[in-house]
């Protein structure tokens, strides 16, 4: 994978162990979405929070981490560009994400970051939170015979670029119309949505992928795309459960199966077709 012939974000934002902030009001909706192992995108609404006496500082990144995070800006720089262009030629208007990087925790609009939550997506600040550590303690954690690190780069794209599709439809007000669905539901009916918001975000990972790729060509190979399926694979609630709780319930699902993942990141990619990804109407046989 060529990214470093990818121009680099610098819409990036850097914390470090930022302590607990006292709530003062406000429910927050505590339903954290998940790409893999951990959630990713929390629909909380703006919470209003108290002031503070503590202090915060700058995540400085280790020499490990420095590669690794030019990486994730070259990431995040190609999906602002292909999703520019693209909402610049559906004439809707479009807004770059934020870029927080951070070690421990973070504080969000959303609610409180932590390093064990993994890459996180708040619509409330339209920021994106990562702690570079992730994909090392999540192999930990997981016990995957498919180490992230190994599946290569894309695999980290992959990761972020999902992310920046909950971004995506947070701009186009899909967050919001599921906020106010999670009113109105039951735990497990909101389950079976919020496993098609996570589907859709894999989709637009993948439209991001196929209109970089046509548009920057030569950045990355077809063995690529099998790392971006590779994470995806591991990503799926069928196995996240079956490997840490021995047991797979259904009714429980969040993101979707590694199937349902890895096809509807692979139709995105396949297809670059931007109306193809509303798995809000697919019934359940084809999700």
């Amino acid at each position: 994978m060529s990214w470093k012939k990818w121009r680099k974000n610098v819409n990036v934002k850097e914390q470090k162990d930022i302590p607990l902030r006292a709530i003062a009001k406000g429910v927050l909706f505590a339903a954290l979405i998940s790409i893999g192992l951990y959630p990713s995108v929390s629909l909380a609404q703006p919470a209003q929070v108290a002031s503070s006496s503590t202090q915060s500082s700058k995540y400085r990144p280790s020499a490990e981490e420095e590669k690794l995070l030019s990486f994730v800006k070259a990431v995040v720089a190609s999906n602002e560009d292909v999703w520019k262009r693209l909402f610049t030629e559906q004439g809707k208007s479009y807004r770059d994400p934020q870029l927080v990087l951070y070690s421990g925790q973070a504080f969000s609009i959303c609610g409180m970051v932590r390093a064990e939550l993994g890459p996180t997506y708040c619509p409330g600040d339209r920021k994106l939170y990562l702690d570079l550590s992730y994909l090392g303690r999540m192999e930990q954690q997981l016990r995957s015979d498919v180490s992230f690190k190994k599946a290569g780069d894309f695999a980290l794209a992959y990761i972020v670029s999902h992310e920046f599709g909950h971004h995506i439809q947070n701009l186009l007000g899909i967050s919001d119309w599921l906020n106010m669905q999670h009113r109105q539901m039951d735990a497990r009916s909101f389950n079976r949505l919020q496993v098609r918001f996570e589907l859709q975000a894999d989709y637009l990972a993948g439209i991001w992928a196929h209109y970089a790729e046509k548009w920057f060509p030569g950045l990355w190979e077809s063995r690529d795309i099998e790392d971006a399926l590779k994470a995806a694979n591991v990503g799926g609630d069928d196995r996240i459960q079956g490997q840490l709780q021995g047991q797979v319930r259904p009714d429980t699902f969040t993101q979707g199966t590694s199937e349902q993942r890895m096809r509807w990141f692979y139709k995105g990619y396949s297809s670059g077709d931007l109306g193809g990804g509303n798995t809000f109407q697919v019934p359940d046989s084809q999700l």
